[in-house]
């Protein structure tokens, strides 16, 4: 079976490698976005899918987009009966979605048709959901509306965060196209359409979204502090300054007494040191980080900022 193989971040190279062990599979190309412009004279950044495949002596392609006609000619050269595409970042134009005659098959990390679009992991996470999973999907000229093929369900623990969530999204994802590859591509299996009634959107993130909005709850709080880890995270200002709120846990409000939103008060045989007032309960903060400085267990941060107790962030 000769294969291409499109995707980006780190999280998605367990897939490629587990293509790559394939007795049955030929990884003919590796498709991946151009290498980022070095910072203050530093080296191109190259994304870690390139970098794993250039160690496994792989071809790379980095064209900016897959809309040229030399882009999809070099595509069609290369003869793919599938095309394997996980976290790309890239649109794939009809022309290329017709070049694989099995197919461009695409692993989201949701239960399609809900969380469709750029942060299903976030969003689920953000929703307080409790179970989420890794479709197996056939894509289509629409944003993950395309038919499925295969799925399959994870439990979410509740201090797993974006970053660790979606690694181990994708790491079931390898395992559930490697289970389907094969009778995808000898035609034992049929795709089924997604009911568009049931479909939700997500949007991009923001780093306006990590702000911390002490109007919500603790627990959402919470959740927003895992979501939007590792980027853009939680954080808030203090002094002018942006203070990352790196491990948080929500507190229910102490009986008979009210904390004013955003108002920091010292927390007396609690799992965090020092809380945040919010609309409903408290928000534990167990290690911060100060613009600039390094990130510390907040009991250290009380050491050096004693006026911090009492501030209004």
């Amino acid at each position: 079976m000769r294969l291409i193989f499109m995707g980006t971040p780190t999280f998605v190279v367990p897939v490629l490698d587990r293509l790559y062990s394939q007795l049955n599979v030929e990884v003919v190309g590796v498709y991946t976005p151009p290498d980022r412009p070095g910072v203050r004279g530093r080296a191109p950044e190259m994304p870690p899918v390139k970098g794993r495949a250039l160690e496994l002596g792989l071809i790379v392609f980095q064209p900016p987009s897959l809309r040229s006609a030399q882009v999809q000619e070099e595509l069609t050269n290369l003869q793919p009966d599938v095309i394997v595409v996980a976290a790309y970042g890239r649109f794939l134009p009809t022309p290329v979605l017709d070049i694989p005659k099995n197919g461009c098959l695409n692993i989201h990390p949701s239960l399609l048709p809900k969380y469709r679009g750029p942060s299903p992991v976030v969003t689920a996470i953000l929703d307080g959901e409790m179970i989420t999973g890794v479709t197996l999907m056939l894509l289509d000229p629409g944003m993950d509306t395309g038919p499925l093929i295969a799925q399959r369900q994870y439990d979410i623990a509740s201090p797993q965060n974006a970053d660790s969530l979606t690694a181990l999204l994708f790491d079931v994802g390898a395992d559930l196209l490697l289970d389907n590859l094969d009778p995808w591509v000898n035609g034992e299996l049929a795709a089924q359409p997604q009911d568009p009634s049931l479909a939700t959107v997500t949007s991009k993130v923001e780093r306006a979204d990590g702000k911390a909005n002490w109007g919500d709850s603790a627990m959402i709080l919470a959740r927003k502090q895992r979501a939007y880890t590792p980027w853009p995270g939680l954080f808030t200002y203090l002094n002018g300054k942006v203070l990352k709120l790196l491990e948080v846990i929500p507190l229910p409000a102490t009986t008979g007494s009210y904390v004013e939103p955003g108002v920091v008060i010292s927390l007396m045989g609690e799992e965090a040191p020092v809380g945040v007032g919010t609309n409903d309960g408290v928000l534990g903060l167990k290690t911060v980080q100060l613009e600039g400085r390094r990130a510390i267990a907040t009991q250290e941060f009380l050491r050096g900022n004693p006026d911090f107790i009492n501030a209004r962030l």
